[in-house]
């Protein structure tokens, strides 16, 4: 069974093809995805409309359509398993610090010098964000 950052890498990309190619996300995942990798990107194809609302709330400067795709693909998917845990299966959700590494290892990875940082900011201050709405 593949790890569950391979997994998340997979999700990220089958949501950065279906958005740079418009072709339906299942045709985008790999064939024998597994589970959670197909959950995954559903889910953040479900959820992508809040998920660009919070990362234009934050990108100062940057309009949504500005944003590199694979940056955006990203952003999304952590921001799916930051504030919708329950809608991926597995035995436990990943802690939101957790999702945010993820996708800044992802960025290291994948996308331009400056992604990172890019891609950090704007998850920490969702984050911030988020735990600042739920304290009393």
């Amino acid at each position: 069974m593949a790890r569950r950052s391979d997994q998340r890498r997979a999700a990220v990309f089958a949501v950065y093809q279906h958005d740079l190619t418009g072709r339906p996300l299942a045709d985008t995942l790999e064939r024998d995805a597994p589970i959670f990798t197909r959950a995954l990107a559903h889910a953040t194809e479900d959820y992508s409309e809040d998920a660009d609302a919070i990362i234009a709330r934050h990108a100062k400067g940057w309009t949504i359509d500005r944003i590199a795709p694979l940056e955006k693909a990203i952003m999304r998917v952590a921001l799916t398993e930051i504030l919708h845990p329950d809608a991926v299966p597995g035995d436990a959700p990943i802690p939101p610090e957790g999702a945010i590494e993820e996708a800044v290892k992802t960025a290291k990875t994948y996308a331009g010098a400056q992604a990172p940082k890019f891609v950090n900011g704007i998850l920490a201050a969702a984050l911030r964000e988020m735990r600042e709405d739920c304290t009393p």
